[in-house]
């Protein structure tokens, strides 16, 4: 990782040092639209599938068990966040299925780091709102795809049919925990889809307050 990457990284080992024993706990309560995304992405039989900014695992482990004829493979920045993701994953008795590395999502090699060049999906679960150059992490997530395959994202969305002050609301605790939603997802995933010749469904969830969007590769 670069010098900026480190920085970024022990933010976030910072964060989660403590957090991440708690994380899934008191996330399930506002991180709307995660097992929408997971039964949504219909891996085929021995299909791959990354996920980017795993976290503690959460996600894999329950991807891991609604396709079981898939392998799956997750990429954190956060040193603190993988320990966790990897009880969690020999917890399950998923260590076999399921592998797991650390790097930066706006920037990685996923030939040296899984020893795939592609994946027939890509997932981000409320990571894009973390990253500071979630630009280049959408970029990479996409390049990362297999011709006829997927990437599959759900954040926070601009909550434009929310009341004002809910939406402030949330905005300034979110922003204690370095988490800022991007407004202009929409416009970029759709850049991004004209770059590659892929199609775009979006989906806006709970009155804006989440999205849900599904790039698919021809």
């Amino acid at each position: 990782m670069s010098v900026a990457d480190g920085t970024h990284a022990e933010l976030m080992d910072g964060v989660y040092r403590y957090q991440r024993h708690v994380y899934d706990l008191t996330r399930k309560f506002y991180l709307l639209g995660r097992d929408r995304l997971i039964g949504g992405l219909d891996v085929p039989a021995r299909g791959t599938v990354l996920e980017l900014g795993c976290g503690t695992g959460r996600n894999l482990v329950h991807a891991a068990k609604a396709f079981p004829r898939a392998r799956f493979h997750g990429l954190d920045i956060s040193a603190e966040m993988l320990e966790t993701a990897s009880v969690a994953i020999g917890r399950r008795d998923l260590s076999a299925r399921v592998g797991l590395a650390q790097g930066d999502a706006s920037d990685f090699d996923a030939e040296t780091l899984f020893g795939l060049p592609g994946f027939d999906r890509v997932f981000v679960s409320y990571a894009l709102s973390m990253i500071p150059d979630w630009r280049r992490t959408v970029a990479a997530a996409l390049d990362a795809v297999n011709d006829g395959g997927s990437l599959h994202i759900v954040d926070f969305g601009a909550q434009e049919r929310l009341p004002g002050w809910f939406k402030a609301s949330l905005r300034a605790w979110l922003a204690k925990f370095h988490v800022s939603p991007r407004d202009s997802l929409r416009e970029v995933l759709e850049s991004e889809c004209r770059r590659v010749g892929a199609s775009l469904e979006f989906e806006t969830l709970y009155r804006g307050y989440a999205v849900r969007a599904v790039l698919t590769k021809r």
